[in-house]
């Protein structure tokens, strides 16, 4: 019987990666998907991962890839068996044995600012809007929206603290004077309604003892993208994307950007370079310098 599979009693190597990844404050999303990824690995495996040789991670990624798994999907799943070989099993040998997969990144879809107001405005009630404009007015993460609390907003520096960032990381996202107002419509209107406390979740779910879901944030843009018109395939993370973008068509230093998204590399910042069509627009192209420039005189013979 496998020793990690997504359902199930929690077995002891389970329990083992849980509390690893909790004690590194991993959000709850990339616990289950760490889960998910090693129960791949278990399920194809066939008999408990500790028994796993240096043949069988090799094997693994080489079926997987030949069976058309997406290179973002096996990045993942590397990213998953590398934590569990490392810190569950204490098997660094098997952790170097996982190759990533060099894949060439998408130009992500980045909405247009008229498009973003657009979006926003056809959101269906108050709490859907003040979340959809935290993902774009602070460039969130849509797992970093969900897992707000009330607690994490600081009007005084405003300020937005980020508490389970990527990787677990700690960081401070910025405020705007607009979005903080729309958050205090949202405070009160939820104070009414019962949904919201000063120690809860700044965007309760169902119940309001657990956060809205990354699922349902998902299912809200996509229904607000259709109702304003848009035809662009979009996502919660199109908003992030269309924050980084305007900031940078705007003349923020790409250094700062990065700060604000919490990259832990420029060169992750640097392609949203790739997308600002406004800074484009504004190069003056070598070709149009020599039109504005005229002939050349020629020098008087003598």
């Amino acid at each position: 019987m496998n020793e990690i599979i997504p359902i199930g009693p929690v077995s002891p190597l389970r329990q083992r990666l849980i509390e690893d990844m909790t004690m590194r404050r991993f959000s709850p999303e990339t616990q289950r998907n760490y889960l998910r990824d090693v129960g791949r690995f278990a399920t194809w495996l066939g008999r408990s991962p500790h028994t796993a040789t240096a043949e069988d991670v090799r094997r693994f990624q080489i079926e997987q890839r030949e069976a058309g798994v997406p290179a973002p999907t096996m990045n993942s799943i590397v990213a998953a068996l590398r934590f569990f070989f490392m810190h569950a099993l204490d098997r660094p040998e098997l952790a170097r044995k996982l190759v990533r997969t060099a894949h060439a990144r998408k130009i992500p879809v980045v909405l247009t600012q008229p498009e973003v107001k657009r979006l926003l405005d056809a959101t269906t009630c108050l709490k859907h809007q003040a979340a959809l404009s935290v993902a774009y007015g602070a460039g969130l993460r849509v797992g970093e929206v969900s897992a707000l609390k009330v607690r994490d907003i600081d009007s005084k520096r405003m300020l937005l603290r980020i508490e389970r960032g990527k990787g677990g990381r700690y960081r401070n996202a910025m405020l705007p004077e607009g979005l903080l107002v729309l958050l205090r419509d949202w405070w009160r209107a939820g104070r009414q309604q019962g949904v919201l406390h000063a120690d809860g979740w700044l965007f309760p779910g169902q119940s309001a003892t657990l956060p809205i879901s990354t699922r349902q944030l998902h299912r809200v843009v996509v229904q607000a993208a259709e109702a304003a018109d848009i035809a662009k395939r979009v996502g919660p993370h199109t908003l992030r994307h269309s924050f980084a973008t305007h900031l940078l068509e705007d003349g923020v230093d790409i250094r700062v950007i990065q700060a604000l998204l919490g990259h832990a590399k420029l060169g992750t910042t640097a392609f949203y370079t790739q997308v600002a069509t406004k800074t484009m627009r504004a190069v003056v192209s070598p070709l149009d310098r020599l039109a504005l420039a005229g002939p050349d005189k020629e020098a008087p013979s003598g």
